[in-house]
C-alpha cells in the first residue's frame, strides 16, 4: 500500500471522510503542547471542522514536549492521520487534516518559542496531563525545586517545561507590544485554568514580578472540561485502518463517537467557533468537570485499579465482570452525594457511562488508565471520600477504593503475575513498601504518609485507618473479585 498523505488523498475508499478544504492555505492560530492520542482525537478534530467551514487561520502547529515518536510517524504524511470512532460493529474513518506541523521541544526549543510568539496565533491548548503542571496539586504551589522549574529560570531562552515555554512566549509577545494568546488547559485538573494560571504566575513570579503581574491581569486561562474515551492505538488498529483507508497511516487514532467539550466563556483574543461543533461556552465549567472528574474519571481509575489486580485487561471486559459493576455502582453511590449538579443529573450522567464502558470495540486497557495514578487518587478518590466522610457517612466504597489503589501499586494480580506500574512519581517515593513481605498495617501507614497523595489531614481522620487496613487487608487476602463481594456486602 501507499502512505497517507497529501497526494494520496483522493485514492481513499469513498466512505472515508476527508478534509475538504486546500490544506495549503491554512494559516497557524493555535499552538497545542502534548500532542498526543487525545489531542488528535479531539480539540485537533475540532479545528478541522473550524478549518472546514472556512476558517481557515485555525491550523495547529503542534508540539511534543518529550518524544519525537508522533512527528517521526506523522511527517511523512504531510500531518495527516486517521480517526476511527467505533461503537459497537459500527465505525466511521476520518482524515484529519488540521496538524500543519509537528515539532519536537528538546530538539529546538527555539522553534516552538518562535511558534507561541508568532502575532498569528491566538490560542493555545494544553494536554500535558497533571504533572506537566509542575505543582503540587495538594497545596496549589509550584514545584519550585523541580529540575525543570530551575533548569527553565536558569534558561529561559531553551525551556523544557510547559509553563517554561508559555512564559518565555508571553514575555516576547509584550515586549514587542503583540496581544496574548488564550491558553485553555484540557487536562483532568479541578480548575485547571486556575491551577495553570497559578503555575504561569508563580513561575514568572521567579523571573519578573512586572511580567507576573501582567500574566495575571491580561492572560485568559479559561477552564475546561474535556470527556472521549480514546485508547491506545495497537497493530491491529492500523491493520483495520489501513485496510478501510486503502493506504497506510502509521499512527492512526480510535476513539468513542461521544464527546463532550465545555469551555469557560473567558478569551483574550478571537476564537474559532467551535459551538458549530457542539463545544460548550458557560460561565462556570466547574459542574461539568466535578461531575466528569468523579464519576467518570473516578471510577475508570476503580476499574484500573481492579482490573490490573483480576487480570481484566480492558474496561470493557472488566465492566462484563458483574462484581465489577457491583463495585462500580457502590463506588458511584459513595459520590453521588458529592456532586453539585444533584443526583438526578448524576444519575443521568452515570447511566450513560454504563453504556460506554460496555463499548466492546474500543480496547481501552487498564494500565493505560492506571498511568501516573499517584497524581490522580488524590482529586479523583480522595476529594470526594473527605467530603464523605465529613458528612458523617461511612464512604465504605471509596475507602475501598483507595486500597484497591494501594494492593495495585504493588505490581502483582491476584494470580501471582506481575504486572508493570507505570507511575514516576510513585517510583520516586522513597517510603515505598513491600507489600509481599509487609503486614497490612505496615503497608497502609506507610501509604498514609505519602504526604503527596494523602497529606496531612486525611491519615488522622478518626475510623479512616482501620477502615482502610480491613479493606486492604481483605483484598490482599482474597483477592479483589472476592473482597467486593464480602466488604461491599457487609
Amino acid at each position: 500500500m501507499t502512505t497517507l498523505s497529501n497526494a494520496t488523498l483522493g485514492s481513499l475508499r469513498p466512505d472515508v471522510l476527508r478534509p475538504a478544504y486546500d490544506r495549503s492555505a491554512v494559516t497557524p492560530g493555535i499552538v497545542h503542547l502534548g500532542v498526543g492520542a487525545f489531542h488528535r482525537a479531539h480539540q485537533a478534530v475540532f479545528a478541522d471542522d473550524a478549518l472546514g467551514r472556512g476558517e481557515s487561520g485555525w491550523g495547529i502547529v503542534a508540539a511534543s514536549l518529550r518524544s519525537p515518536d508522533t512527528r517521526d510517524a506523522l511527517a511523512p504524511q504531510d500531518g495527516l492521520y486517521s480517526l476511527a470512532l467505533r461503537d459497537g460493529e459500527r465505525e466511521e474513518v476520518r482524515v484529519i487534516g488540521s496538524i500543519g506541523s509537528i515539532l519536537v521541544a528538546p530538539e529546538a526549543p527555539a522553534r516552538l518559542v518562535d511558534a507561541l510568539a508568532d502575532p498569528r496565533v491566538k490560542l493555545v491548548t494544553l494536554t500535558v496531563t497533571e504533572k506537566g503542571y509542575l505543582m503540587d496539586l495538594a497545596a496549589g504551589t509550584l514545584l519550585a525545586d523541580h529540575p525543570d522549574i530551575r533548569h527553565d529560570l536558569a534558561n529561559p531562552a531553551a525551556p523544557r517545561s510547559a509553563i517554561g515555554f508559555l512564559v518565555e512566549a508571553i514575555a516576547r509577545r509584550h515586549a514587542a507590544g503583540v496581544a496574548p494568546f488564550t491558553i485553555v488547559s484540557c487536562d483532568n485538573l479541578p480548575s485547571n485554568g486556575a491551577t495553570l494560571s497559578a503555575a504561569l504566575s508563580a513561575f514568572a513570579e521567579a523571573r519578573d514580578p512586572a511580567l507576573a503581574r501582567f500574566i495575571a491581569e491580561s492572560v485568559a486561562c479559561p477552564s475546561s472540561m474535556v470527556d472521549r474515551i480514546v485508547p491506545a492505538t495497537t497493530d491491529a488498529d492500523r491493520a483495520a485502518i489501513a485496510a478501510r483507508l486503502g493506504v497506510t497511516d502509521a499512527w492512526p487514532v480510535v476513539g468513542e463517537p461521544y464527546f463532550q467539550w465545555v469551555i469557560e466563556d473567558r478569551f483574550s483574543a478571537e476564537r474559532p467557533r467551535y459551538e458549530e461543533s457542539g463545544v460548550e461556552f458557560v460561565a462556570d465549567v466547574r459542574p461539568f468537570e466535578h461531575m466528569k472528574l468523579r464519576l467518570l474519571n473516578g471510577s475508570h481509575t476503580v476499574i484500573a485499579a481492579a482490573g490490573r489486580l483480576a487480570g481484566f485487561e480492558t474496561v470493557a471486559r472488566a465492566f462484563s465482570e458483574p462484581t465489577v459493576r457491583r463495585l462500580v455502582d457502590a463506588y458511584w453511590r459513595d459520590v453521588i452525594p458529592t456532586i453539585e449538579t444533584g443526583e438526578a443529573a448524576a444519575t443521568a450522567y452515570t447511566g450513560r457511562l454504563k453504556a460506554r464502558y460496555a463499548n466492546s470495540a474500543l480496547a481501552h486497557r487498564t494500565a493505560q488508565i492506571a498511568t501516573d495514578a499517584s497524581l490522580k487518587v488524590p482529586q479523583r478518590l480522595l476529594a470526594p471520600l473527605r467530603e464523605q466522610l465529613a458528612a458523617g457517612s461511612p464512604a465504605k466504597a471509596l475507602t475501598f477504593a483507595v486500597a484497591l489503589w494501594i494492593r495495585s501499586c504493588g505490581g502483582i494480580d491476584d494470580a501471582g503475575r506481575p504486572f508493570d506500574v507505570t507511575d514516576p512519581a510513585l517510583a520516586e517515593w522513597t517510603g515505598r513498601p513491600d507489600q509481599s513481605t509487609a503486614s497490612p498495617e505496615a503497608v497502609v501507614d506507610a501509604f498514609l504518609g505519602f504526604a503527596r497523595v494523602f497529606g496531612s489531614e486525611l491519615p488522622v481522620r478518626p475510623g479512616f485507618r482501620p477502615s482502610l487496613i480491613e479493606a486492604y487487608a481483605a483484598i490482599r487476602a482474597k483477592g479483589v473479585l472476592a473482597a467486593v463481594d464480602e466488604t461491599l456486602a457487609a
